[in-house]
């Protein structure tokens, strides 16, 4: 990401929460009228590069998903600067290629929403069970928020390099502790990260949404 906040230790579910602030999504209404659906480009990508920087407080684990994420951002990044007006709607994205019949080409932009839109699911699912119990193993935490979101659209390849990566997942408490700002306690932090997942799940919502209008919401992967 050319734009790469600096903040202090822990601070990136707030940001987060301040991203979230600027991301407003419009869905199709009725799914007919397309010139109504919006998704904003930059906010999107910045609020994707924050969940890059909530992986790599997992650390190594995850590194699979982690570069996926930074490719994705980095292809939508390049194909936006073609044009930034036009592209700052990433439906005019996800319309272009769809008239093109490129978008559901494993290396298309479309794909990289697709994939970065699970990628939040998949993060968000993780805080939710990290919400409920902090004490929650990490490896049964990670892998049962794999299996909800992720799973469903790998193929064997993704699904074994998972495998692999949970075998390095380090323990609850290390991964809360990071998280944590230095001025927070274990319910501010909680009550920090039941905000954001609050503000995500409808973002979320509207996005697969406009991806099934444009017939994305099954693609799969190798």
């Amino acid at each position: 990401m050319k734009r790469r906040r600096e903040m202090e230790s822990g601070s990136e579910i707030r940001s987060a929460i301040e991203e979230l602030s600027m991301v407003v999504v419009k869905v199709i209404p009725g799914g007919d009228d397309q010139s109504v659906a919006h998704i904003p480009a930059k906010p999107f990508l910045s609020l994707c590069d924050l969940i890059i920087q909530v992986l790599d407080k997992i650390g190594p684990t995850l590194t699979v998903l982690r570069q996926d994420i930074h490719q994705n951002i980095q292809r939508l990044e390049k194909f936006q600067e073609s044009d930034p007006a036009l592209y700052s709607n990433m439906v005019e994205i996800l319309k272009k290629e769809a008239s093109e019949g490129n978008a559901r080409k494993r290396t298309s932009c479309s794909s990289a929403i697709v994939w970065l839109t699970r990628s939040m699911d998949f993060t968000v699912a993780l805080l939710q069970l990290l919400v409920k119990d902090f004490d929650l193993n990490m490896e049964q935490a990670v892998q049962e928020s794999y299996n909800i979101t992720l799973k469903p659209w790998h193929g064997w390849i993704c699904s074994t390099a998972y495998r692999v990566a949970l075998k390095l997942l380090p323990d609850n408490k290390t991964l809360v502790s990071t998280l944590m700002a230095k001025d927070e306690d274990y319910e501010k932090l909680k009550g920090e990260m039941q905000a954001l997942i609050s503000l995500i799940l409808p973002l979320l919502e509207d996005i697969h949404s406009i991806l099934r209008t444009y017939g994305l919401d099954r693609l799969k992967s190798i």
